[in-house]
Formats: structure tokens, C-alpha cells, sequence
């Protein structure tokens, strides 16, 4: 079997020497961490759900990832790096994944993690996730003590390790008696730095210091969502604070200490203020259309494709008011699955003469096509509504129905309500690849019977040749892109402030977090 143990041993011995040496530079009189205190954040929507297996929104999981915690996470680079698990072997066919568990592990609730709880977590996970079609190829799970767990595969499966780091619809880890619950109705009780507070739907959320709290102590310290990882604060409260106007006022009068979701125009209003940081986050995310294919007319693929056709990216962003880079590819130049100008044609058409022709051929006949988008996010609702005039402007036949977020990403995610295309923006799936961004294709525009993509998920999974796995990530990504499932929009960053001179080590990363972090 070949062991990450190894690997992971070197880059903790790396980090504890680059600890060091920082430790070394640092001035006598720089401050030491302080504990307590109550930070305010204000958030532009509360989450929908706090059940990590059924949870995609990055609301939801900026608050899920304080929580609870998974065997492997993502680090600062967004590779894997063990949690709850102290080391990982794998087969050498891939078949095999053996978890150590680390132990002295406590929930909320004081009882100590086990293999038990990992196996019925998992099991739920099957059950209940919109993402357990990862899971399909598992042939069994084994707890042959309570600190070992097994999974074994029925055919080969090259990037499993990376599959189970997801941090959107994380395999966090419940106690066992939460097994049978259905989903979104979970206690929440998971293993993270802090603990469920108060919860007032529609108004804030507190997230409390969890003072059982078992760290990861041959981590020198946080990195990305694994690491040693060190609450301070007594609490954070998250206000729900749908207006930027609004966010952006709470951080001038203090009544907000950190802020995300800053628009570009607004920052300006920081200009001059010493004591207030903004950060960008580049790149954050991807905006892309997403198209439902279940839902007339767009069950045509002809119509999916003309509505690719008049897409016209400058005025779309240049109506979102963030900061953007106009990208064809749906991973990032720097990823090894990058395939050049190969998606290019799909890309900006701006063509609605070619959409006009392909309407004919599709037979359209003036059918509504509904477009929906949501108040919360500025950014989704103006590129909706810029792509409606396009679309108009085409021969489309088009509604705009604007509804609250939650209800917004559950249509989407759950094929409800009446739209034909969406908008929404999908963060970890470039930066993690092709095994991340499977049950996004398949289930946010609801593809069915899809031998094409089917067959090329099959053939990168199964190869052991990075090569291959290259290959079969360009037959999928051009699937997607010529059936216009998804229909790409832009690379976008996001910006966030905060009140300097209050907030320390409040660090840039794409999920917002808050330990390790304290007050003045």
C-alpha cells in the first residue's frame, strides 16, 4: 500500500520549520493572540440549511465548516490534508482506502468520535446527499477498530482522496445516533472549533466557542480548512444583511466588524479610511448560466444552445458590478485539466443570428422561457436580467421571476419551481477539478441519460494515467459546454472589509472563517 503518512509527515515537519523561522523574525513585542470577545459579521443571507451532507451554498457553508469537520479537507492550496483522519493508505489499484482516525476526537456533546460515527455518517451521507452518486461505486465500508475505517471501491478510482476533501457537500462527520435523520433535520452537532448558538431565521446566527475542542496538534497551524486550528473569539454573530448599502454603512458606524460580498463601486467609500482592510479574493469563484434541461422548452438541446448563442459577456459584467476576468474554460489556466482555446468557440458568441436559425430548427413557437434569479446576490439578478434583453432581443419569449436565494439555489438544486435558467456561481469545482465538479453537471441542470458524459466520467475515474484522465476531462467539459447544461459566464473575485483596527489575522480564502482569528 502506499502511504500519505509519509508525505504528510514532511510537509508538517516543513511547517513547523517555516513556523519557526517566522517565530524567529517576529519582533519581542509583537501581541500575543487574545481570547474572548464577540465579532459581528455581516452576511447577506442566512443559510438555508446547517445539514453539511445537503449543503452546496456558500452561506450555508461558511458557517457548516466551524462546525463539523471530514476526514480530509482542503488546505491553503486546495490539495488534501487529513482532519479527523492522522493517516490514509491506498491500494495499489485504487480499490482500497484505509482512515486512521485520531483519537480523543469530542462532539459538541462531549462523547468521543469513533469509527462508528465515521461508518454512519457515510451511510447517511448515501442516503440522503444530493452528491451520494460518488458513493455509488463503494462496495463496503469496514470499522475493524474503533480508530480504523475502510472503504473499499468496486473498481479502481484514482482521485478518491480528492473526492472526499469536497468541501460543497462536505463528508463531515455526525454522531452516529444522527444516522436516521432526514435530511435537514440534523441536530447540529459535529466536531468543530465552535458550536451551534442561537439561530433566528431571517435575522442572525451565533456561533459559539466549542471549549472541548480537540485540535490537530502535528499541524504547526491552520491551513485552508485542516490544520491546527485555534478558536479565539467567544463568539461570532452573523447579521443577515441582504444590501451592500447596508454592510457597508455597518462597517463605517461599527456595527459590523467584518463584512463580505463588498461591490466594487461601494469599496470606494472606504477610500481614506485608515483603520478599514479590503481584500480581494482572486479567483473565487465561476458565474455561469445554468440550464434545466427538464423543463420545457429547454428540454431541446437546440434551445440550449441558442440561448448560448446570444450571450454577450461585456454587458453582462459589465452590469454585475464585480470584479471579473471573462474565461472560456471551466477550470483555471493554471490547473493540469486546462485544455487552451479548445472551449473557445463556446464561449461569447454573441450571435443571435445564429440563434434565430437554431430556434427554427427547433421549432420554437414563442413558449415561455422563465429566467430566475434572486434578490440576495446584485451580481446573479443583473446578469439575469441583461441576458433577458439579450435573449428578447433574439425572439425569445422571456419571464423574469425574482425570488429570495434560498428558494433560488433550492429550485436549482432540486429541480422545484417553474424556470428554465439560473444563474449561480460554483467556487471549489474549478479550483478542485473534474471529480468536483461531476455532481454539479448532473444535478443543478438536471441531466438524465447522458451516455456521452457518462462514459467520459467512467473513463477518468478509472485511469490510473494522468494523461487519460486529461483526455476524458475534455470530452466532459465539451459535453457540457455543447449541450449548453452550463453556459459560462466569467472568473469572479469577491471583496470583503473589515475593521483593522479591531480584527486580527482575519486571512484571505474563498470560504470566509474565523478561527485563529481575535480582537484587539
Amino acid at each position: 500500500m502506499t502511504s500519505f503518512s509519509a508525505m504528510f509527515r514532511m510537509i508538517t515537519a516543513l511547517g513547523r520549520l517555516t513556523a519557526l523561522l517566522g517565530a524567529l523574525a517576529t519582533p519581542l513585542h509583537a501581541a500575543e493572540p487574545n481570547r474572548g470577545g464577540s465579532l459581528v459579521y455581516a452576511y447577506l443571507s442566512g443559510p438555508g440549511t446547517l445539514d453539511p451532507h445537503v449543503a452546496s451554498s456558500l452561506v450555508e457553508l461558511e458557517v457548516i465548516h466551524h462546525l463539523f469537520e471530514p476526514l480530509v479537507a482542503i488546505d491553503n492550496n486546495y490539495n488534501a490534508r487529513p482532519v479527523l483522519a492522522s493517516k490514509i493508505e491506498t491500494s495499489a489499484d485504487a480499490t482500497v482506502f484505509t482512515f486512521t482516525l485520531r483519537k480523543g476526537v469530542k462532539f459538541h456533546n462531549g462523547k468521543e468520535m469513533t469509527s462508528a460515527d465515521v461508518l454512519a455518517s457515510f451511510e447517511r451521507y448515501r442516503k440522503v446527499s444530493p452528491n451520494a452518486s460518488v458513493l455509488a461505486d463503494v462496495d463496503g465500508f469496514e470499522t475493524p477498530d474503533p480508530y480504523g475505517f475502510v472503504i473499499r471501491l468496486k473498481k479502481p478510482n484514482a482521485v478518491f482522496v480528492d473526492v472526499l476533501k469536497s468541501p460543497v457537500y462536505p463528508f463531515e462527520i455526525l454522531p452516529a445516533e444522527q444516522k436516521d435523520k432526514a435530511a435537514r433535520e440534523i441536530d447540529i452537532i459535529g466536531t468543530g472549533p465552535f458550536m451551534l448558538g442561537e439561530w433566528v431565521k431571517d435575522s442572525h446566527l451565533v456561533i459559539k466557542r466549542f471549549d472541548g475542542y480537540v485540535p490537530d496538534e502535528s499541524a504547526p497551524g491552520p491551513d485552508g480548512l485542516a490544520g491546527r486550528r485555534t478558536a479565539y473569539l467567544d463568539q461570532v454573530r452573523y447579521n443577515f444583511v441582504p444590501e451592500a448599502n447596508a454592510r457597508v454603512a455597518a462597517l463605517q458606524t461599527g456595527n459590523a466588524d467584518v463584512i463580505g460580498d463588498v461591490p466594487r463601486d461601494l469599496a470606494k467609500r472606504f477610500d481614506g479610511q485608515a483603520n478599514i482592510t479590503t481584500q480581494q479574493i482572486f479567483p473565487y469563484c465561476m458565474q455561469v448560466f445554468v440550464v434545466n434541461t427538464q423543463a420545457a422548452p429547454t428540454t431541446n438541446p437546440l434551445v440550449r444552445q441558442a440561448i448560448e448563442a446570444v450571450v454577450n459577456i461585456d454587458d453582462i459584467t459589465g452590469a454585475m458590478g464585480q470584479i471579473s476576468r471573462p474565461g472560456h474554460s471551466l477550470v483555471y489556466a493554471s490547473s493540469p485539466y486546462y485544455q487552451g482555446d479548445a472551449m473557445k468557440p463556446y464561449y461569447d458568441q454573441r450571435n443571435p443570428a445564429k440563434a434565430k436559425e437554431l430556434l427554427k430548427q427547433a421549432g420554437y413557437n414563442g413558449e415561455k422561457i422563465v429566467l430566475q434569479t434572486n434578490s440576495n446576490y446584485p451580481n446573479f439578478r443583473d446578469a439575469i436580467l441583461v441576458l433577458s434583453e439579450q435573449m428578447k432581443d433574439a425572439g425569445f419569449n422571456v419571464a423574469v421571476d425574482i425570488v429570495d436565494w434560498t428558494t433560488n439555489a433550492s429550485n436549482m438544486q432540486r429541480g422545484t419551481g417553474v424556470w428554465n435558467v439560473s444563474t449561480t456561481g460554483y467556487c471549489s469545482n474549478p479550483l478542485l477539478g473534474p471529480q468536483q465538479w461531476k455532481v454539479m453537471f448532473y444535478t443543478f441542470p438536471h441531466v438524465k441519460d447522458d451516455h456521452v458524459l457518462d462514459a467520459a466520467y467512467d473513463a477518468f475515474y478509472a485511469s490510473l494515467d494522468p494523461q487519460k484522465r486529461i483526455a476524458a476531462w475534455a470530452d466532459i467539459e465539451k459535453r457540457v459546454l455543447e449541450q449548453a447544461y452550463m453556459i459560462k459566464i466569467a472568473d469572479m473575485g469577491t471583496m470583503r472589509s473589515y475593521n483593522a483596527a479591531k480584527v486580527v489575522n482575519f486571512m484571505p480564502y474563498y470560504i470566509v472563517h474565523f478561527w485563529d482569528v481575535w480582537l484587539k
